[in-house]
Order: structure tokens, then C-alpha cells, then sequence
């Protein structure tokens, strides 16, 4: 039943500031009470505490070692009574206070002394992001963070935490405000521990179909180049393979300071980039030369056949203080001969503009043609402050990092924001922040927060430079992403494409979008131009598998799967997809089955390998297992459904209603109905989200609103403007309708969604034969003469 519909319930948004005294119980009783007098005395005493109290728009409640302010004004009222509540504590120095704050629905009711009281989310999720704090913290929830972060006076002092466990192993999102005299800049214990745990071995994500873009993949093994189509193997012949094309492999840190390898490898970078913007040169992607990063294994004419190249570039940076010293030398490694080579003695300040420099030679070393706009291009100095320029680089480190977590993003979305503070004009930094906030909104967080920022970010660096490739390219990404509108996405690539020539990146997005276009062989041919530039990308060969998998071709998507395990045998994402084509493809879950088992216990980045585990067993119905895998897991929410993560009580539902538990199942399906709700309100234009918590009214029986939420994610991402997506919603749409009687609308769902490319994906409402055949949920309807036809005539 919603909150509407409930007599006597009246919820509105409170602003919550929770506190309580560290160290409370461990104090004497005469202690303890003299504590509560001072704390209420400097509450009492605060403004925004008078202002808001005089208005009666302020409820105050004891809660024994602390409480709790709920304010009803404005979201930054209990960020200025904590501020004024540590001033005061200053002369208070035995009170070691704690404060969490979050905004959210609160309702007030009286208690059993006919006293007002407070209950509701808004001050649960309170206290859980105050139980993360320590003394002298000013924690803040990531939903009240983003609104502060819109004012100039909050921003610079929100410090990005990332997620928290709270009590009963609940996770938020937690920002901690601090300045030189108000807060604790110290990382909170339960963070610090966390942090620590995790840092000796950080498994990669669970990557599945939307989010296959995030990162490159570091593993890359065997000496493969242009692997993708049998009927072009790559030529052994040096003739065969343009003189004027280069592989720039990562640089050699020589620093003492081994942390300055950020610093090597943004030069090898920015090198490679300088040279991409020639045309007449063709440059080799960064994620293709990544795994020749170690000196002592490289065989440069080895390296040159794999990556179908002539030359090689080299290079080693020494970094000691303000001062720089780099060698590089240009190998034509099929003839192993040396071409050009340069030592660079500089400082810190010179090293601004010197990758155009030494692209500039390398291109005249090489006999390139370079346009008078490409030399304006590749010798522009991207900024001439040289701390902006160092946090740029280390920004790029953790943007393009292999394996990215949404972690890793928000940390270059850090990096990038201090650059553009110390030089406003870095228009290269606002490009790459742009890019950066948008992949948080695409890959993690579709909020309007991020597509707002990101936008602005992209509009400023082309205001800044007009013929900024990255800017445009960041654009067409806000098009793209954020608006689905395809033709300007093109248009904006169109023109990073001539800016960029040897940029890889933009032509995979573009050949993304004519998938999403239904333009499915011309995706496919996009990705062979692709393999020119980035042929060692696994990225590449596993949206190339996702083409296959989307067209049901099942002997290419086979052969594909196997090419990108033997490229990355420790990836999950490569031994997710070889098990689910194989289920696709031959009805079984034993391969899936046999890899997941050869993933280490511990290693389950956001849940996805308990996911895949729990959904092998229940296509084979197989409810102590996936009671058992459930069990198993810490974690309160799975990366299994597109869009929003699985809560933990949607697949205890499940597991219970194949047990035939329906009590249990409608308990923890009404559960996870409220989290995808929750979700929902956070973000209604995500269709993603619509689908599943229709889905889960669907498996609930609430049949109304079941197809309400199926429809509605069906009209926000439509086939028509979505070949991909939108095959997808539609199929969530026809399991809700399965699932609450509606089987003539079903199938005729399923007999249009078997007849066109699109809707497999690695969950339940994937459509192939064979998720028919064995899924469950589509029980309802497996006696029905259509649903055995469909099955019998289609296609495998």
C-alpha cells in the first residue's frame, strides 16, 4: 500500500541533523548529565536553533546520548547549526560530538505522552550516516551533498567519501564538510578499515551489457591483432603495414619517488594524444599498448605485428623536485632500427607543451604530412599553471584506470575540479570533467545532479576552445546520454572524429548509437575499423560479442566469447559471457557454473558473482543452492538488473516463492518493492527502474500497478528510439504481463521480440529459446500451445 493511500499518514521532508556524545556510556552518571546540560545549553543557544524554533519549523528529540533536530525550512539549516555547534564546542573541549546529516521523508505523530515525535526514513538514514562518523565529524548523505554542492559557499568543503557501512550492514553514501576550523578531516574509522581491507587486492566490476564501457581491461594476453573476423587475419608481411603508424608504449618511471608514476605515465599519454590529432599518422589507442608496460618483456618487433604497426616510441621520465629529465627514442621495430632520439633536461614549468614538441619531431621523423591547424592543435600548451596541469594528470590516471569503480570516477572528478579552480581556463580539464560526470550518470548514478554539471562542464570548455576534440566528444556524450538524441550525438563526433582522427573512443561510441539505431551490420563493420586503432582492446571484441549476442548468432558469439577469455582469462565479465552464451546457445549452465567456481571466495565486486551464481541455480530451480549462495553474501544489494541495484530481499523472494513460501515471499518482495520505489523517486525518467519495480508488483500480484510501471518504462525508452534498450524494456514488459495473466499480450510481445535483434542480456528477462525453455518466471505461461510453437519454431 503506498504512503497515499494510508489514512492518518502525512509525510513531508525534514532536514535531519543527528548527533550524539562519543564516548557517552563510558562516562559517570553525574558526568553524563552535566554532558546533556552543556550540549542543550550550546544547541539552545545556536541561531538557525532560535530562528528556526520561533517559526515552529524545528522539532527537537532527546535520544539519551545525542538527538536529533528536524528542520523544515531549508536544506542547509542543520549544516549551519553544526557549524555554529562546533564553534561553540571549542570551549568545550571533553564533548567530543559526532553529527550525521540527510534530508527525507519524515512524519510526525504523537507518542504515548501525547508528546510530538518523529518517525520516517528521513531520520533512520540520519543516524545511519551520523553512525559513520567520529568525533569532530560532520558527516553528510550524498542526496543532501548534491543540493549543497549547487552553492559556491558549501562546495569547496564537501570531501566526497564514497559508500559507508552503517549498523546491520546497511550502506550510504556519505560526503564528510570540513574547513581549516570546523570538522574532522580525518577518514572515519569504519571507512579507514574498509579502505584497508580492500586495498590488497581490489577485484575488478561485474560489468554487464550497460555498463561494458567503463575502463580498459588490463589483462591482456595473447599477441592478437586485428582478431576479430577470420576472413581478415592481420598480414605478417612489414609491407602490408603503413609506414607512417606508431605505438607509443608506456614510458619508465626512473623517480625515486615512486608515486611520480603518474606523472611518467600522463607524459606517455599526453604524447600519444598529441599524436592521435594527426591524421596522416596512425597511432595506436592507450588501452592496446597498456600491457607492454613492463621493459624487460618487450620484443619490439613482436609488439609491432600485434599491434599492426612500423614504429615504436620509448620513452623513460626522471623526476626529481621542479626538475625533469626524459628520453625517448623512435624504433622502426620490424627492421630494428633506430629513427630519432632526444634527452629533454627541464623543469616542471617546461614540461607544459612539451608532448607537442616531441610530437612535432616525431611526425617530422616519420615524414608525416601536419596540417597548419593540426600544428596549432598539437603545440597549444593545454594550460600554464603547472599544479593545475599535475592534478589534471594524476585525474587522467583514475579516469582511464583499467577495471574503473564508480570510486575512481569521483575521485578524477575531484582531481579535475581542483584544476579547474587553480586555472578556470583548462579548457582540456572541463572537457574531461564533463566526460567524466557523464559516465557517472550513464554507468552508475542517472541523476539529474551529474547530467546538469556535465553539460555545463562541456559547454564551458567549447566556449573556452571551439575546436576542442575531447569538448565536442564530451558533448555528444550529454546527446547521447542524457537527451538519446542521436543526431546530434553524430553531429558532435562527427567533428571529435576530424579533430581526434586516431582516437578510438569516438568511433566506438558512434558505432554504440547505431546499434541503439538498429543499424546492426553497420555497428559491426564500425567495430572492424575500430580494431585498427585499439586491436588489443578487450573492450572492443566484447561489444563485438554483445552484437552477436543481440543477433542470436550463436557460432560468432561462441567463437567471439572465447577470443576474449584467452585475451582476459582473470576477468569476470569474460567468464560471465562465455557461460551465458553457452546457456544460450546449448541450454546448459554448467560452463557458467565452472567458471564462477574458478573466482577466489571474497572476490565479488558489487555482487555481481553472487548474481550470476544465484541465477545459474535458479534457471536449474535449484532453491538450496541459491539459498545457500544468498546466505553466503554479505551484501544488502546485487549488480544484476540495468540501471539500479538488485536489494538482497528481491532474490530472497524469488528463492522463497520457488520454495513455495508465499508468506516469506510476499514479505521480502513488498521489501524490495520499496527499495526500486525509493529508486523510482530518485530518478523517474530511469526506465530501468520502472521495469523492475514493475517486475517485483508483477511477482507481488499487484497486478495495476505492475503494468503501469512496465508501460511507462516502455514509453520512456521506446524501440522506436531505442533498438537496444528499448528490445529490453519491452521484454521486462512481457514477463510482468506473463506474470499477472495477461498471456495473449504476452506473446505478443515475445513472438516480435524473437523475431528481431536486441533483448538477450544476462538476467531473467533476457529473450532466447532457451531463457524460455528454463526460466521460471515464465512458468505461468509454459502450457499454453502458443508459448510451446514459439519455442519449437524459433530459430536457437
Amino acid at each position: 500500500m503506498s504512503a497515499e493511500s494510508r489514512p492518518g499518514v502525512h509525510l513531508e521532508i525534514g532536514h535531519v541533523l543527528f548527533m550524539d556524545v562519543v564516548g557517552y556510556s563510558k562516562l559517570l552518571i553525574n558526568d553524563q548529565r552535566q554532558q546533556q546540560e552543556q550540549l542543550n545549553e550550546i544547541v539552545r543557544g545556536t541561531e538557525c536553533f532560535r530562528a528556526a524554533d520561533s517559526h515552529g519549523r524545528l522539532i527537537r528529540l532527546p535520544l539519551g546520548d545525542g538527538m536529533a533536530l528536524v528542520f523544515f525550512d531549508s536544506v542547509e539549516s542543520p549544516l549551519q547549526c553544526a557549524i555554529e555547534i562546533q564553534k561553540a564546542l571549542k570551549d568545550y573541549p571533553h564533548i567530543q560530538l559526532r553529527m550525521g546529516i540527510h534530508s527525507g521523508p519524515v512524519n510526525q505523530l504523537k507518542d504515548v505522552n501525547d508528546r510530538t515525535n518523529i518517525a520516517g526514513a528521513g531520520i533512520n538514514f540520519a543516524q545511519r550516516v551520523m553512525d559513520c562518523a567520529d568525533g569532530g565529524h560532520i558527516l553528510i548523505s550524498k542526496r543532501v551533498a548534491e543540493d549543497l554542492a549547487q552553492s559556491a559557499e558549501w562546495a569547496p568543503d564537501l570531501h566526497d567519501l564514497g559508500a559507508c557501512e552503517s549498523k546491520h550492514g546497511l550502506r550510504v553514501d556519505v560526503f564528510n564538510f570540513y574547513t581549516d576550523t570546523i570538522g574532522n578531516p580525518e577518514l572515519p574509522a569504519k571507512l579507514k578499515e574498509a579502505h584497508e581491507q580492500r586495498a590488497a587486492n581490489r577485484p575488478p566490476p561485474m560489468l554487464r551489457r550497460r555498463n561494458v564501457l567503463i575502463g580498459a581491461v588490463v589483462l591482456l594476453a595473447a599477441l592478437v591483432a586485428l582478431f576479430f573476423y577470420k576472413k581478415q587475419p592481420p598480414s605478417s608481411t612489414s609491407e602490408a603495414i603503413p609506414q607512417k603508424s606508431i605505438a607509443v608504449l608506456p614510458f619508465q618511471n626512473f623517480s625515486a619517488d615512486k608515486e611520480n608514476a603518474f606523472f611518467a605515465d600522463g607524459i606517455q599519454d599526453d604524447i600519444l594524444t598529441a599524436l592521435a590529432k594527426i591524421r596522416d599518422l596512425r597511432v595506436i589507442s592507450r588501452t592496446s599498448v597498456e600491457k607492454y608496460r613492463a621493459k624487460e618483456s618487450r620484443n619490439l618487433s613482436e609488439i609491432a605485428k600485434a599491434l599492426g604497426v612500423s614504429n615504436v616510441l620509448e620513452g623513460s621520465v626522471r623526476r626529481v623536485g621542479q626538475q625533469i629529465i626524459m628520453n625517448v627514442q623512435l624504433i622502426q621495430a620490424l627492421q630494428d632500427r633506430h629513427l630519432w632520439a632526444h634527452r629533454y633536461e627541464l623543469t616542471l614549468q617546461d614540461s607544459l607543451g612539451i608532448d607537442g614538441q616531441v610530437a612535432s619531431e616525431i611526425a617530422s621523423a616519420l615524414h608525416a604530412k601536419v596540417t597548419p591547424d593540426e600544428t596549432q592543435r598539437v603545440t597549444s600548451k593545454p594550460t600554464e599553471n603547472i599544479q593545475a596541469y599535475d592534478l589534471f594528470l594524476q585525474a587522467k590516471q583514475f579516469e582511464f584506470k583499467s577495471d574503473t569503480f564508480l570510486q575512481d570516477y569521483r575521485t578524477a572528478e575531484q582531481l579535475y575540479v581542483q584544476a579547474i579552480t587553480l586555472d578556470p581556463n583548462f579548457a582540456l580539464a572541463h572537457a574531461r570533467l564533463a566526460a567524466t560526470r557523464a559516465r557517472i550518470y550513464h554507468f552508475f548514478e542517472p541523476t539529474e545532479t551529474w547530467s546538469k554539471t556535465a553539460r555545463s562542464e562541456a559547454a564551458r570548455a567549447l566556449q573556452l576552445q571551439p575546436n576542442l576534440g575531447e569538448a565536442h566528444h564530451a558533448l555528444g556524450l550529454c546527446f547521447y546520454w542524457f537527451d538519446r538524441d542521436y543526431a546530434k550525438a553524430l553531429r558532435e563526433f562527427e567533428i571529435a572524429k576530424t579533430l581526434l582522427p586516431n582516437d578510438s573512443s569516438v568511433p566506438w561510441d558512434m558505432a554504440a548509437i547505431k546499434r541503439r539505431q538498429g543499424n546492426w551490420q553497420e555497428a559491426l563493420a564500425d567495430y572492424r575499423q575500430i580494431s585498427m586503432l585499439d586491436p588489443q582492446n578487450a573492450n572492443v571484441v566484447r561489444d563485438l560479442l554483445y552484437v552477436y549476442c543481440a543477433m542470436r548468432d550463436w557460432s560468432n558469439a561462441q567463437a567471439t566469447a572465447e577470443r576474449l577469455l584467452a585475451l582476459t582469462p582473470d576477468s569476470l565479465n569474460a567468464k560471465v559471457q562465455i557461460g551465458y552464451v553457452e546457456f544460450w546457445s546449448k541450454g546448459t549452465t554448467a560452463r557458467l557454473k565452472s567458471e564462477m567456481a574458478t573466482i577466489p571466495q571474497g572476490k565479488d565486486p558489487d555482487g555481481g558473482v553472487s548474481a550470476c551464481r544465484m541465477d545459474a541455480s535458479l534457471i536449474d530451480r535449484d532453491v538450496a543452492a541459491a539459498t545457500q549462495i544468498l546466505q553466503a553474501s554479505p551484501l544488502d544489494s546485487f549488480s544484476y538488473y540495468n540501471g539500479v541495484d538488485t536489494a538482497r530481499t528481491f532474490f530472497a523472494g524469488e528463492i522463497a516463492l520457488l520454495r513455495g513460501d508465499q508468506l516469506t515471499a510476499r514479505r521480502e518482495f513488498e521489501h524490495a518493492r520499496d527499495i526500486f520505489a525509493a529508486a523510482v523517486q530518485e530518478a523517474p525518467e530511469v526506465p530501468e527502474r520502472h521495469a523492475f519495480l514493475g517486475l517485483t508488483c508483477a511477482l507481488l500480484g499487484d497486478k495495476q500497478r505492475a503494468i503501469s510501471e512496465g508501460k511507462r518504462a516502455v514509453e520512456l525508452r521506446p524501440e522506436s528510439k531505442d533498438a537496444l534498450d528499448g528490445t529490453i524494456m519491452n521484454a521486462v514488459l512481457a514477463m510482468i504481463y506473463a506474470r499477472t495473466g495477461e498471456s495473449g499480450k504476452a506473446f505478443d510481445l515475445l513472438e516480435h521480440l524473437m523475431s528481431i535483434p536486441g533483448a538477450v542480456d544476462t538476467a531473467n528477462y533476457s529473450i532466447t529459446v532457451n531463457d524460455l525453455k528454463y526460466r521460471w518466471e515464465w512458468d505461468p505461461i509454459r502450457n499454453d500451445p502458443r508459448f510451446q510453437k514459439l519455442i519449437g519454431q524459433a530459430p536457437q
